[in-house]
């Protein structure tokens, strides 16, 4: 049987989406966070470079506003994009009265550039801006007496009720969870809950994200009935360290913004062949480049040359990408860094409309699982932790409106485990762990074609179902739920991209290399034809 842990708000993921809107519903009720690994593990931790707000008078909304459509290539619903940058100076005084320490320049807040951008709007503390929310904000929360953590609780599904409202949507409950260090499930109810699971990277073989994104909240949504969609836009961060130990080491966009050139291994600079903003083009112009590069001259990366700056200069503005890059012998003050792209952020996800709401009832989304609007088909750089702030800001604003409604749990059915685990079985089907990758890499990267597609989803399908089925009769465990939903999510991704018969912000197609003249979402949702998870 199942334990019951019933609060007033349900917090799925511990990232800068999560952390703030737990701080603002831990002052009306409870408050439950499950995270999947340690408390300050997310995708927010690893952000270098920053959060994007209008804060000097030579700024303004309308170019902040103007930026971000551009980016998004037709596709950002422009009433979300004025919304959201409207908010930004608000969002980073609360950021600051939460404890948050950005670098300053006298006593103002030093505001860094970055590709895409025309104005100096970045916040940023040194290049572990993320580092410094997440610190600022898990140390606040912790403080709270309202708010309990549970750390090392992995979400398997979430608790969807179909209802008889006139609506017919189906009402959120909240979700079982693994207790990983136990191996326990258990059942949390709420009368809320916020999904904020991050992100999908992992289901690359070369990501700048955490061993923790593999894509569950998306998963988790689509398997409940929620209407997801746009992830075939897949950012793919255009420079990464290029060394067998670096991990895909993010070297931030700010690096570029501080005067970095792209450069071959002969030096010549040329991005200026592919865009008149140059290093700062938007990031799907600059990764292309970049592909097209390599795949010209047959080398394994370019390089950025920022050798021009002193060498003090960088290591206060860039200590930890300074300090990484001498790890592996390189004086980036001296020579220039070795760089190629890799999968960076999910622009696509769970739908949302303006106040978070998804389409299932008391289930709302935040961060980098959700799909706003904002963002369209190519997300502006250090817009995302902005939308986060804002949406899990207008989420808890909604709640507010409709706490006064009685919220009686209705019974919701024990979670049944299956007794045995297969562990030959699993050792075989570990294995597809690394093809997903490969394939997502090999056919559904930078630049995709029709042929390479439909080879992908062939495999990813045979794949997901064989998961699907090994799920079924196995007793719940972290790596097999983990690796099936990095199927879902893939199968879901190489399904969207398929359906796009056009060439938009990060989708690029050699079959279909033009950009119609109507932007679409592309929506997907459990029962439509193709294949579909088992639920719980």
């Amino acid at each position: 049987m199942s334990e019951i842990y019933p609060s007033d708000y349900l917090v799925i993921g511990s990232g800068i989406a999560g952390l703030s809107f737990a701080l603002q519903a831990a002052e009306t009720g409870t408050v439950t966070l499950i995270t999947k690994k340690e408390f300050r593990e997310s995708n927010t931790n690893y952000a270098q470079g920053g959060i994007a707000s209008v804060l000097h008078p030579s700024d303004s909304f309308d170019l902040h506003r103007r930026d971000t459509i551009r980016a998004g290539a037709g596709l950002c619903r422009e009433d979300v994009v004025d919304m959201v940058v409207r908010a930004g100076p608000k969002m980073v005084e609360a950021l600051i009265a939460w404890g948050a320490e950005f670098t300053r320049s006298g006593t103002d807040l030093a505001l860094g550039r970055e590709g895409g951008h025309s104005k100096n709007r970045i916040v940023y503390a040194a290049d572990l801006t993320g580092r410094e929310i997440e610190r600022a904000l898990t140390t606040a929360a912790e403080a709270h007496p309202n708010i309990a953590v549970c750390e090392h609780h992995m979400a398997i599904d979430l608790i969807a009720k179909s209802t008889r409202s006139a609506s017919k949507k189906s009402h959120c409950w909240g979700v079982y969870a693994l207790d990983t260090q136990r191996g326990q499930v258990k059942t949390f109810l709420a009368k809320y809950t916020l999904l904020c699971s991050g992100g999908c990277g992992q289901i690359y073989l070369h990501s700048t994200n955490p061993a923790i994104a593999t894509g569950d909240g998306i998963a988790m949504a689509y398997r409940a009935g929620a209407r997801v969609g746009n992830l075939e836009f897949v950012q793919f961060h255009p420079t990464t360290l290029f060394h067998s130990e670096a991990n895909s080491f993010l070297i931030s966009e700010a690096v570029r913004g501080h005067g970095g050139i792209l450069v071959d291994r002969a030096g010549r600079a040329f991005m200026a062949d592919y865009h008149a903003m140059g290093e700062l083009a938007p990031r799907d112009v600059v990764a292309r480049a970049i592909d097209s590069e390599m795949k010209k001259t047959g080398e394994p990366c370019v390089y950025l040359d920022i050798t021009h700056c002193p060498t003090a200069e960088l290591q206060e503005r860039f200590p930890t990408i300074y300090a990484r890059c001498m790890q592996f012998g390189m004086d980036m003050a001296r020579d220039p860094i070795p760089v190629v792209p890799a999968a960076h952020y999910m622009c696509g996800g769970v739908f949302t409309d303006t106040w978070g709401r998804t389409s299932i009832e008391r289930l709302y989304a935040s961060g980098e699982v959700a799909c706003t609007g904002l963002h369209g088909a190519n997300r502006l750089a250090s817009n995302s932790l902005l939308e986060a702030l804002v949406f899990s800001h207008r989420a808890f604003a909604h709640i507010q409106r409709d706490a006064h409604a009685r919220r009686d749990f209705p019974d919701i059915p024990a979670w049944r485990d299956a007794d045995g685990f297969n562990a030959k079985e699993w050792a075989l089907l570990s294995r597809n762990r690394r093809k997903v990758q490969a394939l997502m890499w090999d056919d559904v990267g930078i630049v995709r074609s029709d042929r390479r597609l439909q080879r992908a989803s062939n495999r990813i399908y045979a794949i997901a179902r064989e998961l699907d089925a090994f799920y079924t009769r196995s007793r719940a465990t972290e790596s097999p739920l983990e690796l099936r939903n990095m199927a879902t999510v893939a199968a879901l991704t190489v399904r969207c991209a398929l359906s796009r018969r056009e060439s938009r912000g990060l989708h690029h197609t050699l079959d279909c290399p033009e950009m119609s003249r109507s932007a679409k979402d592309t929506v997907i949702c459990k029962g439509e034809r193709g294949w579909t998870t088992t639920n719980y």
